[in-house]
C-alpha cells in the first residue's frame, strides 16, 4: 500500500510540474502593425501540444534550429523530426516565426524555410505541399541571382524575403502539425 501511495504521488507532482512549464511567448507586433490576436488566438495556441523544445502556433509546431546547415540537409533534418523547413502563410505568422529566433538568438539572422522553385525559376513551393500564397518579398526579390532557388527570412533591412542559393548553409524553421 505504501508503494501504491508513493508512486501516486510521484505521479502527481510530475504532472504538477510538466502542467507549470513555462507558457509560450507571446509573439512581438513589429513595424507597427497593429495587434490581432484575440481570444481565438490565445485558445488554438494553448489547445496545441508540441514536442519539448517546439514552439505552438495556430495549429502547428515550430522549432528553430541554430546548426547552420543547407537547405537540403535543413530540410532533411526537419523531416527526420517529422516536419518539414516552416512554411508561412500570413503576416502574423510571419511575426510569431520572427519572434521565436528573436528569442532564441537575440538577433535576425538569415534564416532558410520551405520556400523553393528550385524545380522551375519563378514558380514558387513550399516543401510541406501548402499552396503558396502569402509573400514577404523584400524589395527587388526574387532576383534569381546566382542561381538562387531557396527561400530565407531576415533578409535586408525589413527583414523579409529573400532566394539564395540552396548550397548556402544557414540556421533554420522546422514546422509540423502535432
Amino acid at each position: 500500500m505504501k508503494m501504491l501511495a508513493m508512486f501516486l504521488l510521484i505521479c502527481a507532482v510530475m504532472a504538477l510540474t510538466n502542467a507549470s512549464a513555462a507558457p509560450e511567448a507571446e509573439p512581438d507586433v513589429k513595424m507597427g502593425e497593429p495587434s490581432v490576436q484575440g481570444d481565438e488566438d490565445r485558445i488554438l495556441k494553448s489547445s496545441i501540444f508540441c514536442p519539448h523544445g517546439w514552439s505552438g502556433y495556430r495549429g502547428r509546431c515550430f522549432l528553430y534550429i541554430p546548426t547552420a546547415m543547407t537547405w537540403a540537409n535543413a530540410e532533411k533534418t526537419c523531416l527526420n523530426r517529422g516536419g518539414n523547413l516552416a512554411s508561412v502563410h500570413s503576416f502574423s505568422e510571419q511575426n510569431f516565426i520572427q519572434s521565436l529566433i528573436l528569442s532564441l538568438t537575440h538577433s535576425y539572422p538569415l534564416t532558410w524555410l520551405g520556400g523553393s522553385d528550385a524545380e522551375q525559376e519563378g514558380t514558387w513551393f513550399w516543401s510541406d505541399g501548402t499552396h503558396f500564397e502569402f509573400t514577404y518579398w523584400d524589395a527587388g526579390q526574387p532576383d534569381n541571382r546566382a542561381q538562387s532557388h531557396c527561400l530565407l527570412m531576415n533578409f535586408g533591412g525589413n527583414k523579409k524575403f529573400d532566394d539564395q542559393p540552396c548550397y548556402y548553409s544557414m540556421p533554420f524553421v522546422c514546422a509540423m502539425k502535432p
